[in-house]
């Protein structure tokens, strides 16, 4: 065989190309090129499409059965099979968040700028946890925009994440370290009198991945601290120094506070102020969850909600929810990315730089060694795509249509609307719920609003009761996506009023 520094392209004479095409997974240059072009059309039409599909169709149980007991044959199958198995099996059944008519989650679509990104991404396959390659510090690149635009200080870094679950995972843990490493029990039996002691606080509103996260880092659920909210479903900051200052006469050790960033129930934002102040006072971590609204500082009408958000330790965001980059990219910020290192560094001699003066690996950063460059490709270019001007246009895009959303509910005199705000959610309730339990009127509602597919929303509970709850992230909702919500919510329900006053058979 010809040795590669005579042809970097092995699959370019006759005899390599022969060789190549028996080594699985490889195929034919000319194959791969075809198949590419194929799936590109099948994407470019399937975004097209997906305007007049359904929102959402339920996966039929016989394929759900094939999907579940897949088995492999002795042989491999073609190229092109990839293809259409996802046009046949995947692609009609899909969550729905791409449908333009989609409120339930704030799933967004994927940018056209992530998606080229992620193909691209692949292909080059660099891992952004180890070796210095071009995309990691691509990656830092990314992480610092993030930051910027979310109006931390100069010093702030971090790592992607595969969403906001992880990011507030690292952070906890993060804190964790910070915390005990302080107090000198960063390890021995200081470590496990000290960490049996470990008390966390978060708003009642917060995301339930905060307690998942606690639960992973030893945590009990019994030293866990959900903070009432005020009114708008705030974090109530006297209640959270009432509960602080109780669990410190008791000896306890408040370790972190975490603070939400648009509330995935009503789309809240606690006050950072006050809470990064009794942070200070008692030695406190401060990790605030912007998941969902990290980036609302960008927003000049928002910004004053984010004043004191450069004081925070920690910050998630998730780029995939409010940038509409490929789900799997969300990020972990940290004002002193040391913090970050202190806690996940591990040596190993299989893992050690050869350049004396490299960066620590992203992997220092996080749990992670294996990483995928395709999120910091995909962030890029949707970054660069929408540019600084083009990110606030687009929040603000939300957030007139959510303005909208409530103003339509206020208006009808079949509902009401309960909450909402100041990120883009509405949640809301039918006025005339005579003769039926309300709470499992408004599931009802809700499921047949799913099944008819042509709007999607879903339920949250708030102050103890279950409604309707209709989010906007997808660029391209309109407001006659609005108007149809509604017609399909009321129509619901006068179909719900039907069938229960009509004799059983």
């Amino acid at each position: 065989m010809t040795h590669p520094s005579r042809d970097h392209t092995l699959a370019h004479s006759g005899e390599e190309t022969l060789l190549l095409d028996h080594v699985a997974p490889a195929a034919h240059p000319k194959v791969v090129r075809d198949e590419l072009i194929a799936a590109a059309e099948w994407v470019s039409q399937y975004l097209s499409d997906l305007v007049t599909a359904p929102v959402s169709r339920p996966v039929p149980a016989r394929q759900r059965a094939l999907l579940r007991n897949a088995s492999l044959g002795r042989t491999g199958s073609e190229l092109g099979r990839v293809l259409d198995f996802v046009r046949e099996d995947i692609a009609p059944f899909p969550t729905g968040n791409g449908h333009p008519a989609f409120f339930a989650w704030i799933n967004s679509p994927p940018a056209p700028a992530g998606l080229i990104a992620e193909l691209l991404g692949a292909a080059i396959n660099a891992t952004c946890g180890m070796g210095e390659n071009a995309l990691m510090d691509l990656e830092r690149g990314g992480v610092r925009i993030l930051a910027d635009l979310a109006g931390l200080p100069v010093t702030a870094g971090g790592v992607l994440t595969s969403g906001g679950s992880m990011a507030n995972l690292l952070a906890l843990a993060t804190a964790r370290t910070w915390f005990l490493n302080r107090r000198g029990s960063g390890d021995g039996p200081a470590y496990d009198r000290d960490h049996a002691r470990l008390t966390l606080y978060y708003s009642a509103q917060a995301h339930m991945s905060v307690a998942k996260a606690a639960a992973c880092i030893g945590i009990p659920a019994h030293r866990l601290r959900p903070i009432t909210s005020d009114p708008q479903h705030r974090l109530d900051p006297d209640a959270l120094r009432a509960a602080v200052d109780a669990d410190q006469a008791a000896g306890l050790l408040p370790f972190c506070t975490v603070t939400t960033l648009g509330t995935t129930a009503t789309g809240a934002v606690d006050p950072l102020e006050p809470v990064t102040a009794l942070c200070r006072r008692v030695g406190m971590w401060h990790h605030a969850d912007g998941a969902w609204g990290g980036l609302g500082a960008v927003v000049p009408a928002m910004a004053p909600l984010y004043e004191g958000v450069a004081g925070v330790d920690s910050l998630t965001v998730d780029p995939h929810k409010t940038l509409s980059v490929p789900v799997g990219c969300g990020a972990l910020l940290v004002t002193d990315p040391e913090h970050l290192h202190t806690a996940f560094a591990h040596r190993a001699s299989y893992l050690t730089a050869c350049e004396p003066d490299t960066l620590p690996w992203l992997s220092h950063a996080t749990i992670e060694l294996t990483r995928p460059g395709t999120r910091a490709l995909a962030l890029w270019a949707t970054l660069q795509h929408l540019g600084r001007d083009g990110i606030t246009t687009l929040i603000e895009h939300y957030l007139t249509l959510a303005d909208r959303l409530r103003e339509k509910i206020t208006a009808s005199p079949r509902l009401e609307l309960l909450a909402g705000g100041p990120w883009p959610v509405a949640c809301f309730r039918l006025t005339d719920t005579t003769g039926s339990d309300p709470d499992a009127l408004h599931t009802r509602v809700a499921h047949h609003v799913q099944t008819a597919g042509r709007a999607y929303l879903a339920t949250v509970t708030v102050d103890g009761r279950t409604v309707l709850r209709a989010c906007l992230c997808n660029y391209r909702t309109t407001e006659s996506d609005l108007d149809l919500l509604l017609h399909e919510v009321l129509h619901a329900a006068d179909r719900d009023r039907e069938a229960q006053v009509r004799p059983p058979r």
